[in-house]
């Protein structure tokens, strides 16, 4: 059984940085298909990041320069790390991996195994 736990959201001052992490169990993160989605209330789940089978990355125009999704293969845990963090970055943000070849890194239907989400607060 997948499964996939985030952790590190919270609350912190615009400009701060803050790092998520997205633990798995049941799924290997090594050479995977995964990415980071964002949702705030009444609003549509949105893409984040994605990175795929050779660690190519995909980043979200809001997100550029800013965010940084990466994996570690031994701890079997992907990172997102959040810089210069805004305002608007403040949502639940939710990790995903797909079973399958992605092909669209940000395309939500890619994804079938998802986290229950964790709560990043970004305070002007």
């Amino acid at each position: 059984q997948v499964q996939l736990v985030e952790s590190g959201g919270g609350s912190v001052q615009a400009g701060g940085s803050l790092r998520l992490s997205c633990a798995a169990s049941g799924y290997s993160v090594r050479g995977a298909y995964m990415a980071w989605f964002r949702q705030t209330p009444g609003k549509e789940r949105e893409a984040v990041a994605g990175i795929v089978r050779d660690d190519t990355a995909t980043y979200a125009d809001s997100v550029k320069g800013r965010f940084t999704i990466s994996r570690d293969n031994a701890k079997n845990i992907m990172y997102l790390q959040m810089n210069s963090l805004k305002p608007g970055d403040t949502a639940v943000y939710y990790c995903a991996a797909s079973q399958w070849v992605v092909m669209s890194p940000l395309l939500i239907s890619e994804y079938n195994y998802w986290g229950q989400g964790t709560q990043v607060t970004v305070s002007s």
